[in-house]
């Protein structure tokens, strides 16, 4: 027998740093995008973690965060630095969204809308005045954004949407309903896609919400989400300038900001899992049972090494993701993989922690239910998780089955 079997285990858990780099991908970090995560690391720890649970139940987003945030460097990273960012590595921005996360979804929900549906199309589709006007203002917070995508009969199949334009004179006029729209409420600006009444094309635009005829009702039944600004928008007739459309057509410009949302995504959901994974850890070095802490019984365990075993799979998942994607081989396919799949993960996670918290795991007292119950609306958003089984199975097959 192997006498290391016989020798009693270290009654020391692991720490953090230790869970979350089990395959020790740190080290094939840059050491800016090691910065980069620590200070934000920092500053989710002392200002967001201690309060998260008491906006996610009183349904507040803190109006002094998007400042505060800006302030940080947090948002739009990956963009250059003349337009307010950082100009740093897609990795960094998702290592970002991984520490948000850590405290609550409904953050990283505000940061991915922010730097990705708003920030990253008027970078990539909008011309020299729009970037100039708006990016600088929503890397510093002073502006918000919201996207608006979704309407109450067009989620997954957003080919089917009744928002449309019609071009007069040297304006557009824009109607139509949004639903499911982060930040609605509280935007100053909205990217907003329709369909040209006269050539059927989806086209996008870049919408100052204090226009008249633009409005937003706020979505108050959630019982997810709650620590984020989830709204519904309303136009009517709401006119724009030619200038403020974006330079690309069809469903493809919704679809290429969604990508980069569920990049995001990917390495944001893992922060909530690792968050639920360490507190459960904690939670049951503390917790006796029969006369010895929890952590020592063969049930738990096993729970346990499944945990770090899917969360260190959809890090290094993760990991390569973002390498590819700086090389410009991100495919959709590639990153409907990755959202998927660490959604997948993340929400196992989470479950399997608020069953090893007993009866406290369904209290806010904890995070597990609060990162369970916001995953929940994480696997349904950014495309729903049955939506990316069949881009995959499209990929693999070469047979459409929407």
């Amino acid at each position: 027998m192997d006498a290391t079997l016989s020798k009693p285990p270290a009654a020391e858990a692991m720490s953090r740093r230790e869970l979350e780099d089990f395959y020790e991908i740190d080290a094939l970090h840059t050491p800016e995008e090691r910065m980069i995560r620590d200070s934000v690391r920092e500053f989710v720890q002392s200002e967001i973690v201690p309060h998260a649970g008491e906006w996610w139940r009183e349904g507040v987003f803190p109006d002094h965060l998007p400042r505060t945030l800006g302030e940080m460097g947090m948002l739009g990273v990956a963009l250059p630095e003349e337009y307010g960012g950082a100009g740093a590595s897609y990795t960094a921005y998702g290592l970002l969204n991984r520490e948000v996360e850590y405290a609550d979804s409904g953050l990283r929900s505000f940061v991915s809308v922010q730097s990705s549906l708003v920030m990253w199309p008027i970078h990539t589709y909008g011309s020299a005045e729009l970037k100039r006007s708006w990016l600088p203002r929503l890397a510093s917070g002073e502006a918000i954004g919201c996207f608006g995508l979704t309407e109450p009969d067009a989620g997954s199949d957003p080919g089917a949407m009744t928002s449309t334009c019609k071009k007069v004179g040297d304006e557009w006029v824009l109607n139509g309903t949004k639903r499911w729209i982060t930040n609605g409420s509280i935007a100053d600006v909205a990217i907003f896609w329709a369909r040209d009444v006269d050539s059927g094309r989806v086209l996008g635009f870049v919408v100052e919400t204090d226009r008249p005829g633009f409005r937003a009702e706020d979505i108050k039944t959630k019982a997810s989400m709650r620590f984020s600004v989830t709204s519904e928008l309303i136009l009517d007739d709401v006119l724009v300038p030619d200038g403020n459309r974006l330079d690309v057509v069809g469903l493809k410009g919704a679809l290429s900001c969604l990508n980069q949302a569920r990049f995001g995504i990917a390495f944001g959901v893992l922060g909530a899992g690792y968050s639920v994974f360490e507190e459960a850890l904690r939670y049951l070095e503390d917790r006796p049972a029969f006369g010895v802490p929890l952590t020592g019984k063969q049930l738990v365990q096993s729970k346990l090494a499944d945990m770090l075993g899917d969360l260190t799979k959809g890090s290094l998942l993760a990991y390569r993701l973002g390498r590819l994607k700086e090389e410009g081989k991100d495919t959709p396919a590639r990153v409907s993989l990755a959202k998927r799949d660490n959604v997948r993960t993340a929400l196992a996670v989470a479950r399997a922690g608020r069953d090893l918290l007993g009866g406290n795991g369904v209290t806010t007292e904890y995070a597990a239910m609060r990162h369970a119950s916001n995953l929940e609306s994480v696997f349904t958003y950014e495309g729903a998780d049955h939506v990316h089984t069949l881009i995959l199975g499209r990929e693999i097959t070469g047979r459409a089955a929407f």
